[in-house]
């Protein structure tokens, strides 16, 4: 079984949205300077939106609020994802030097997904003492997280 989860920092997607952070701060470094006004600010703000999105919903005892702010992170991910794709069309940096973040931003999304459905398959809100987690009916066990969503 998986660990239990006691803050947004036990949950993988918000580990993985952290490196994404600092692999975009990376790239920012490689670009123009005269972009330090342009698409650098705008794309840092988009990752750092991603593991904040997280950590918010997750630190919400509802769970409405928190898919809310997963939907964010996604957001956060498409634009992030819209301007990488920017500064290889603008020939700031070749292809290659954008595919880790773009690989990145997938595993990041596909871990995103994956919590929305297993918060979606829980039908009843949780209590404040312990967020997103079902209370188990009669003589049933109580829903772990899928073991990849934590680490």
């Amino acid at each position: 079984m998986g660990r239990e989860i006691n803050s947004c920092h036990d949950l993988r997607v918000w580990q993985e949205g952290m490196r994404l952070v600092t692999d975009v701060y990376e790239l920012a470094r490689r670009l123009p300077n005269e972009e330090k006004f342009g698409i650098i600010p705008q794309m840092c703000r988009a990752a750092v939106s991603v593991p904040a999105n997280i950590a918010e919903g997750h630190g919400s005892s509802h769970r409405k609020v928190f898919l809310n702010h997963l939907s964010i992170t996604r957001g956060s991910l498409m634009e992030l994802e819209t301007y990488l794709l920017l500064i290889v069309q603008l020939q700031f940096l070749e292809p290659q030097n954008t595919q880790a973040i773009h690989q990145r931003i997938q595993t990041v999304g596909k871990l995103t997904s994956a919590l929305i459905r297993a918060l979606k398959r829980r039908s009843s809100p949780s209590p404040k003492t312990e967020p997103h987690r079902q209370q188990p009916e009669s003589g049933t066990q109580t829903p772990r997280p899928s073991r990849h969503l934590i680490s």
